[in-house]
């Protein structure tokens, strides 16, 4: 975690001093909607004579970044935020380097893969804290939006289970 750390200082230092020629920074914004499944999916609602749908909302999120960039092809910042997880009751505020890489696939578009790594805070809860893991691919247009979707790993027990999670829908704003 050490050697992480002074990457990271290294990483930002070098970049600051580059930072006088051009800008070589971005912030990113993204708001999330966790998804879960719903138990009575297929069967019909009696008042409405519609199935039920196979998705359910089941909490929210925010997280905002900043890092270094190269082009727009590939990016590592740090990032944190708020995520709200309805069925287990909790609220979390994750801290983690973002690794993000958008080759191009079309002449206004890109893949946007990210990778996050760090410590997640369980609010609340007292001292409950454990490693925080997320993935996300998405499709980002040439306004600098990103819609995307996303999985989450807590690692701490929460409810009788070992660790939480969510898998989530989301839309990102990116100024570069």
């Amino acid at each position: 975690m050490k050697r992480l750390k002074t990457i990271l200082f290294a990483l930002f230092f070098c970049g600051s001093l580059f930072a006088q020629d051009k800008k070589i920074t971005y912030t990113q914004f993204d708001v999330t909607v966790a998804f879960t499944g719903n138990p009575n999916r297929g069967e019909v609602d009696p008042y409405t004579n519609t199935k039920e749908s196979w998705f359910l909302p089941d909490g929210i999120g925010s997280k905002l970044g900043y890092g270094l960039r190269y082009k727009k092809w590939v990016g590592l910042g740090i990032h944190g935020g708020l995520n709200w997880d309805w069925s287990n009751k909790l609220v979390v505020a994750p801290v983690f380097a973002n690794f993000r890489l958008s080759p191009k696939i079309g002449e206004e578009t890109r893949i946007t893969l990210q990778l996050g790594l760090g410590k997640a805070i369980a609010l609340g809860r007292g001292n409950l804290t454990g490693d925080y893991k997320k993935i996300s691919l998405g499709i980002q247009n040439d306004d600098d939006i990103v819609l995307f979707i996303e999985v989450n790993h807590y690692d701490f027990p929460i409810n009788n289970q070992r660790d939480s999670g969510n898998i989530s829908l989301g839309i990102s704003l990116i100024s570069f």
